[in-house]
């Protein structure tokens, strides 16, 4: 019944969906280019070390949105299987769109005021973009074929390689303009000249910007019809799904209505998440994905958000008493362009290009041991990046864990739930396995600052190379989805079988 597709209507799909994800990355990851600044603006406290925003600060505004991001995951997973895909996916956009012009705002010029007022959006802002991760693997995972679909899942959350990209080209345009418009000596000349009024803008600016791409697409994905599987597995309205599906890849489809209602009275396939069928059939999937997503996640996030911390250790960014305020957002946003350029869009695109060849689950594992690989290199011999002249090696391996965190873990994590559950927990499942990741990104949030200052960024990395080790052990409770159909792999198959085979 849903084998035929067409490529435009495709595209189009991923295009919609993944300007969503565009998005999220750029909300996300942003703030990491403006933390220095906000230090500089709001937390100077006449030392000799510009930028420095104490610690609990520190992880209030990386850490924030991800706990709203976890619980919008959990709530818009579950939202999503109870009253359809179509329906919760405006309010997930309008929200991203509301709270990232609210979180450029804020109320008062306190230090305190300021943050609180951040900090309040950006929870709310990770809420809405919490609810586009299961919704959009889901959605695409619905529309897609066997043969293909691995790519057009990733091609969606590929989307976020282009927002940490577009975040660090609109950092380095805002503050290019505003370094023209306001020039200021470096700190060590002029300690309070060095941070111009008006590089309170900047990061304002930076992150408000990220509404744009959201609001753009609200207008086409309100038009995006209901998912064909969800109208017809989980709503039971075959003939709907048939006019919908019809719409979305422009072909003729036959309703099968007389099925549906066969598979609603045959039972088989109507256990729910806490039933002691599902743990047999899915038990074991669901601990795999939200575990290898949670293991990922303190990894990644930790190496994202905190990139400009260890490239100022090891001297590729300058020290920060030798620039200006806005002199040193063009710096790092220049520095994450690079990485994200070189390694973090490629990695992506990898993926995209051998999933459906190579597989979900060897991808996974490859990248779980090549980025241990990279994090020992990294971290036994720290001592030798930081010297002199050793700088670029350094970058070099930093930028592969990021290739191979996207040509690997980062990627397939996103994949896999939306295909192995059945359809009416499809998303709600994926909501968990992505909450899960989230509460690793905390994790690498809350804990890397600490760590950092506790037993340094040495012992850090080698702590990050043993938990992708765990990963790549927890993949193999993970099956492998390549080239079967999503009813095979949910088990839904099966149990239309054994009803077809009642009726006979």
């Amino acid at each position: 019944m849903l084998q035929r597709h067409n490529g435009t209507n495709h595209f189009t799909a991923i295009v919609i969906a993944g300007m969503g994800f565009f998005t999220d990355a750029y909300d996300l990851f942003c703030i990491s280019l403006v933390t220095k600044l906000l230090g500089r603006l709001y937390y100077y406290d006449g030392s000799d070390n510009p930028g420095t925003l104490p610690s609990n600060v520190s992880s209030a505004i990386n850490g924030v949105a991800f706990c709203g991001t976890l619980a919008g995951q959990l709530f818009f997973g579950w939202l999503g299987d109870k009253v359809g895909r179509k329906r919760v996916y405006g309010m997930t956009l309008m929200l991203m769109v509301i709270c990232s012009l609210a979180s450029g705002l804020s109320f008062g010029k306190e230090p305190k005021s300021v943050m609180v007022t951040l900090c309040f959006f950006r929870f709310w802002l990770g809420f809405g973009i919490g609810g586009d991760y299961p919704l959009s693997a889901t959605i695409m995972s619905e529309y897609a074929n066997k043969k293909t679909r691995g790519a057009f899942i990733v091609a969606v959350f590929a989307m976020q390689g282009f927002g940490i990209l577009a975040g660090g080209m609109v950092a380095i345009i805002v503050s290019s303009i505003f370094k023209g418009l306001h020039p200021a000596p470096a700190f060590e000349f002029d300690h309070v000249g060095s941070t111009v009024p008006e590089a309170d803008y900047v990061w304002r600016i930076i992150l408000m910007f990220g509404a744009l791409p959201a609001l753009a697409t609200y207008y086409w994905r309100m038009k995006m019809p209901e998912t064909a599987r969800y109208t017809a597995l989980v709503a039971k309205n075959a003939k709907q799904a048939a006019s919908d599906m019809s719409k979305v890849l422009e072909v003729e489809i036959e309703a099968e209505q007389e099925k549906i209602e066969q598979q609603e009275t045959g039972g088989g396939n109507d256990f729910g998440l806490f039933s002691s069928e599902f743990v047999k059939r899915h038990g074991l999937h669901l601990v795999g994905t939200a575990t290898t997503w949670f293991l990922l996640d303190i990894a990644y996030y930790s190496q994202n958000l905190f990139q400009k911390d260890i490239f100022s250790a090891i001297g590729w960014i300058p020290p920060a008493k030798t620039m200006s305020a806005i002199e040193e957002v063009y710096k790092i946003a220049r520095a994450q362009t690079l990485i994200a350029l070189c390694s973090t869009v490629p990695g992506y695109w990898f993926t995209v290009a051998l999933i459906d060849r190579v597989g979900r689950f060897s991808i996974q594992l490859m990248g779980f041991f090549f980025m241990t690989v990279f994090m020992f290199a990294l971290a036994i011999p720290y001592h030798h990046w930081t010297l002199n002249g050793n700088q670029i090696g350094f970058v070099v391996m930093y930028s592969l864990t990021f290739f191979f965190a996207n040509f690997g873990p980062n990627a397939t994590t996103f994949v896999v739930p939306a295909e192995i559950f059945p359809a009416r927990l499809r998303s709600t499942c994926h909501g968990i396995s992505a909450a899960a990741g989230k509460a690793g990104a905390m994790v690498g949030a809350f804990g890397f600052v600490y760590a950092e200052k506790g037993i340094g960024i040495r012992n850090t990395l080698i702590i990050m190379a043993v938990v992708n080790v765990c990963g790549f052990f927890f993949t193999f409770l993970v099956p492998e989805s390549k080239g079967k159909s999503l009813e095979e792999m949910s088990g839904e198959a099966e149990d239309q079988q054994a009803v077809d085979n009642n009726v006979v």
